[in-house]
């Protein structure tokens, strides 16, 4: 791959984007999937005082969306993500203290069919939080295995949201028919919905190519958000085809995906390195140019300190284009999430 110099060097400060009057998001957020998964990531409780210092560095940084979910933490953990993220937000004092926007994901499990359990749980997320939810969304779309459950899951974002227990309502995995559907209903309540989370990376463009949800989601007026931006860990550089990868399934999987996605991460480094940055930056700083907001994962400062470096430069016109190609011939995407609609 032969790659220009770079075109734009130059600063791009980053601005607040305003979903409505009460609720803005930063330009790039932080995921917290990580924070109480024993069972993929790796948890402990005594991690706790380094995720407090993560979460410290990334608000007087300026990314002070943080996304969690009802289901995030496993056996006696459930809810834990949205437990520390109340503790941690109610122990920060410092800059941009006014602007921590806590963004919760509220699970659609089979034993939730009314709207009023969806309230139920976004009641109980909030008492998790310590304070009111400023972004609700629905977690999965169930349209494709129980469509009669869905609706009154959906209903129940609305109440939250009628009721003042929410600024803005989310939605997660959904396409854009499914989108269209719910506009409508959501319009006639005159309520908006705020954002559109998807698996979006390098690795995983189908939302957008394939289903053309950014179109969609630009003419409504809809925030794209942007998790899994570094596909599990596979576009850091960090692990290498015959080298040590994690343990557990993302190892076994990291060995099937490594080699097939070889031109893609020589290419991402090639430009890295000419920017001078990590391929994780330049892999995050994509997804930003192509109008996402990323939701990166951080465990430690030294990682919410390398995602940090995503902002404020962008890559030039030249480099993204460059970036497609190689991920249009790659052999292999992430798996699609199964919720996903179209």
């Amino acid at each position: 791959m032969t790659t220009q110099p770079p075109q734009n060097l130059d600063n791009h400060p980053e601005t607040f984007i305003d979903v409505n009057s009460s609720l803005s998001l930063s330009p790039m957020g932080c995921g917290t999937w990580a924070w109480g998964n024993r069972l993929l990531w790796g948890y402990e409780q005594k991690m706790d005082e380094g995720l407090q210092q993560v979460f410290n560095l990334a608000v007087s940084r300026g990314v002070t969306l943080f996304d969690t979910g009802d289901s995030y933490g496993t056996g006696k953990l459930q809810g834990r993500s949205e437990t520390l993220l109340g503790q941690f937000s109610q122990a920060y004092q410092g800059p941009n203290q006014d602007k921590i926007c806590l963004a919760t994901k509220l699970a659609a499990y089979p034993w939730r069919w009314t709207r009023q359990s969806m309230v139920n749980a976004g009641k109980a997320s909030a008492q998790r939080l310590g304070r009111n939810i400023d972004l609700v969304q629905m977690h999965w779309p169930t349209a494709n295995y129980f469509p009669w459950q869905e609706w009154p899951l959906l209903d129940g974002l609305g109440d939250l949201y009628e009721q003042g227990l929410v600024k803005g309502v989310g939605l997660s995995n959904y396409g854009p028919q499914r989108i269209k559907q719910i506009i409508k209903r959501f319009t006639e309540r005159n309520i908006p919905i705020a954002t559109l989370q998807i698996q979006y990376s390098l690795l995983s463009t189908y939302p957008v190519t394939e289903l053309g949800v950014k179109e969609v989601c630009d003419e409504l007026g809809i925030k794209l958000i942007a998790y899994s931006p570094l596909a599990l860990g596979l576009l850091t550089g960090k692990y290498q085809e015959n080298g040590q990868v994690p343990k557990g399934f993302r190892g076994v999987f990291f060995k099937q995906m490594l080699p097939k996605i070889r031109p893609l991460l020589q290419g991402l480094e090639e430009i890295a390195n000419l920017r001078e940055k990590t391929m994780a930056q330049v892999a995050i700083n994509w997804c930003i140019c192509k109008g996402f907001i990323p939701i990166p994962g951080a465990k430690n400062c030294q990682q919410m300190e390398q995602n940090l470096g995503a902002m404020g430069w962008r890559l030039s016109e030249g480099e993204v284009m460059e970036l497609d190609k190689l991920t249009q011939k790659v052999d292999k995407q992430m798996v699609q999430n199964p919720f996903q609609t179209k």
